[in-house]
């Protein structure tokens, strides 16, 4: 009898470690915080477990966390006091996420931050953008100028990476000559150019106090049933000057993950998002679903192409990491 013996490479933990194609570190983990101008608050979202508001007299707590566990890169999602119509808390020199990254920088100058480049988070009526009167919809190109202001902002208070999740047309192009016309030629932009609207995106909303009182984001992000619309915003926006791209949400997106993969040489980023880390960590937790199951998902994502993965579950990946956990 003769057939492939494949299984002689399985036969130990030790010969599995040796021939494993894909392979997760701590290096490519950044996690999200989200931080609110409230005072003394460490409030657990109620649809993300183990996932807090912070507030930023306590972000120290937070941050030495992070430290401890071997996390080289955060990024900021701030919840504003108060919000109005152009979402003006976005490119304050001292809005929350200005700060948080003030104060981060200070504590643990060597983690790199990132910051969310988008209004969502500050407008009161929870769109990216400024709305047209008429229309109703998001304003493309008067949004424009305040995206560019919020990235100067943020580049001024010490980000290390512009990362702009708005889906204007032509964001990267206008905060790209922000950046360069203000000082901050090396300052990366890691584009949220394939962004789709999902509805995996639920428990951000509550977390960042986001979601938009009418209508929905479909006229700007991107239709989940497209697959060739993914390659026309990789190619504009690395002509624009995008030096990284997001794929986002993940787990259903993997064929987008390894098609971006295919056709660029920057890093590719995979956000696993809100939804996806809500739905397996209730299953993890009610007993579902073994918290291997974790390191799975994220080993897919790494196998389909991804550099790096934005993940609520960076602490507990890290812990797995140091216990061994494959």
């Amino acid at each position: 009898m003769s057939f492939d013996r494949h299984r002689k490479l399985r036969r130990t933990a030790y010969m599995r470690d040796l021939v494993r194609e894909t392979k997760l570190t701590k290096d490519d983990l950044i996690y999200p915080i989200f931080v609110t101008e409230t005072e003394n608050t460490k409030k657990e979202i109620e649809s993300m477990k183990g996932v807090y508001q912070i507030s930023l007299d306590r972000l120290h707590e937070e941050l030495e966390e992070v430290a401890a566990c071997g996390i080289k890169s955060v990024m900021f999602f701030g919840i504003p006091k108060e919000k109005d119509a152009c979402g003006s808390g976005a490119y304050h020199d001292h809005g929350i996420v200005q700060e948080a990254c003030k104060l981060s920088k200070k504590l643990f100058p060597e983690i790199l931050v990132l910051l969310d480049t988008c209004l969502c988070e500050y407008t009161d009526h929870g769109h990216c953008g400024l709305i047209d009167p008429d229309t109703k919809d998001v304003d493309n190109d008067s949004t424009l100028p305040l995206l560019v202001d919020t990235a100067v902002s943020q580049a001024r208070a010490g980000a290390d990476i512009i990362a702009p999740s708005n889906m204007m047309d032509g964001f990267v192009t206008e905060i790209r000559k922000g950046l360069d016309d203000n000082g901050f030629s090396h300052i990366p932009i890691m584009s949220y150019g394939i962004k789709y609207a999902s509805k995996f995106y639920g428990p951000f909303r509550d977390a960042a106090e986001s979601a938009p009182s009418f209508g929905d984001r479909r006229t700007y992000q991107m239709d989940p049933a497209n697959r060739l619309e993914a390659h026309r915003e990789l190619k504009s926006d690395l002509e624009e000057g995008a030096d990284m791209m997001i794929v986002k949400p993940a787990l259903s997106y993997l064929d987008i993950i390894r098609d971006v993969r295919n056709q660029s040489d920057v890093p590719i980023i995979a956000y696993n998002v809100s939804g996806e880390y809500s739905m397996t960590r209730n299953a993890v937790d009610q007993g579902l679903l073994e918290e291997s199951v974790i390191m799975e998902q994220m080993i897919s994502m790494k196998r389909a192409g991804a550099d790096i993965i934005i993940t609520y579950f960076a602490k507990d990946l890290c812990r797995m990491l140091d216990e061994g956990m494959k």
